[in-house]
């Protein structure tokens, strides 16, 4: 079987639009701005209005342009920088902690968070739902997996659901002592009910972050936490030096 050349294959034309249209919004159009509509956005370029589409849709994608029902489509402001992680290590739902609660379950877990915990697939998990917003506008979700062995004091009776269970699982965990944490970023789809609470739909790009929390020489907690990859960029350490987007020339204001 021969192989393929890449440098001989031509740019797809609605590729080489989305470049063409980066550099008008950049240049003629100002953040909030309503672009005008497809028809004639087809013929200034001189492309198909279906070639557009691909365009459009691929800056969406990207954060670019936001389409908004009645409205239409608009410049989309720059990403927003949300930190999510310092040098120092520290436990979820401490005072420093931009999360909210939103509930807490006891469920069996699937065959991957059990095997990241190394627990039994018989052993039971506290799963901490959370939310995180930004500039009023949700940004990420979050599902904290708590083995019940590391919240063994945990009262049913003080915090039977809703935000103040989510509390109190927090509350108990953060009496074991953090001996580290490690965490991992790869990009992602949302997943239905992610895309739900991102008000995305689903299957729209998102970074996920794991992280794992060390106690007692085992793993005390994991949390995978989805980022819209959309609005937001990651910056990670006190200083925020190392940032996740797209477009290195782009930065919030």
């Amino acid at each position: 079987m021969g192989t393929t050349q890449l440098e001989s294959v031509p740019e797809p034309k609605y590729w080489h639009l989305k470049t063409v249209l980066t550099e008008a919004l950049d240049s003629e159009f100002s953040v909030g701005e309503i672009l005008p509509n497809e028809r004639d956005l087809a013929a200034r370029f001189g492309v198909a209005r279906a070639t557009l589409r691909q365009a459009l849709e691929q800056l969406e994608l990207e954060g670019r342009l936001q389409r908004r029902r009645g409205v239409g489509t608009t410049v989309a402001p720059p990403r927003v920088g949300v930190a999510v992680g310092t040098e120092q290590h520290i436990w979820p739902g401490t005072a420093t902690d931009a999360w909210q609660p939103v509930d807490s379950t006891v469920e069996a877990p699937s065959a991957a968070v059990a095997a990241a915990l190394e627990i039994g697939h018989d052993q039971s998990v506290h799963i901490v739902r959370r939310s995180r917003m930004t500039h009023g506008q949700p940004v990420a979700a979050e599902l904290l997996y708590i083995p019940e062995a590391s919240v063994p004091e945990l009262s049913a009776i003080d915090a039977p659901s809703g935000p103040a269970r989510a509390r109190a699982v927090l509350r108990e965990l953060q009496r074991l002592e953090l001996e580290g944490q490690d965490s991992a970023v790869e990009l992602g789809s949302a997943r239905a009910d992610d895309a739900k609470q991102l008000d995305r739909l689903p299957g729209a790009p998102v970074l996920v972050v794991t992280t794992r929390f060390f106690a007692e020489g085992r793993t005390a907690a994991l949390s995978v936490a989805t980022y819209r990859a959309d609005t937001c960029r990651l910056t990670f350490g006190d200083s925020g030096g190392v940032e996740i987007h797209q477009d290195p020339e782009r930065r919030a204001s």
